[in-house]
């Protein structure tokens, strides 16, 4: 048994979609669907890959493209933070006017917290509040990996300028759940490059360093 991911950078600001899967059952996951969901599709066609979940780390329209299609058309649940629960269901505080087409989406299946399990195949993560990015951001954790969304990138953090967001509450996020990690967690960000928690610890300027 072993956790395997792929890697899919779509959408117009090159938004990262991951496709998580149990190497032995073949169940997987996607990490917010963010963009064209024939590539998704024919991407757990590939890997001969039965979807089992979506999880979204967020509900701004560069991770939420491709959800509405996906969900129906692959007929499994959707997780989402509380918080966010109104953001895939509303083109203006979604963002997606800036995106070219509106993106709304009916309401998720599954309201997760912080605590909670996500079981996939034999493999166990546990979700993450990470607000400030937005209300109800999520990471999700587990397997020696940390999906962060939009809350922590390589040597960065998420910006707190649009709806919702607030600076306060992503650097607790930062402080209380993500620097709380082993310094060897490999963090798969929303944007960007893979990284891991004892770097961004020591050398993201958001964190002084100390956390």
């Amino acid at each position: 048994m072993a956790m395997k991911y792929i890697s899919l950078v779509l959408g117009p600001i090159e938004t990262n979609c991951y496709i998580v899967y149990d190497d032995t059952t073949r169940d997987a996951m996607v990490v917010d669907p963010a963009w064209d969901y024939q590539r998704i599709h024919k991407t757990l066609e590939k890997y001969d890959l039965t979807l089992k979940l979506i999880f979204l780390t967020h509900g701004h329209a560069d991770h939420i493209g491709a959800l509405q299609e996906l969900r129906q058309r692959e007929n499994v649940p959707v997780y989402v933070g509380a918080g966010d629960a109104n953001l895939i269901s509303n083109s203006k505080n979604n963002l997606s006017m800036f995106m070219g087409r509106p993106i709304e989406c009916t309401s998720p299946d599954c309201i997760v917290h912080d605590g909670d399990e996500i079981h996939l195949g034999g493999l166990t993560f546990h979700v993450l509040e990470t607000p400030g990015h937005t209300p109800g951001g999520l990471s999700l954790y587990g397997e020696g990996v940390v999906f962060s969304g939009d809350t922590l990138f390589l040597y960065s953090v998420g910006r707190t300028d649009l709806y919702g967001g607030s600076m306060a509450e992503l650097l607790t996020s930062l402080k209380t759940k993500l620097m709380t990690l082993p310094d060897d967690t490999v963090v798969l960000p929303g944007h960007g490059p893979a990284t891991q928690i004892g770097r961004e610890r020591q050398n993201n300027p958001y964190l002084d360093g100390g956390w």
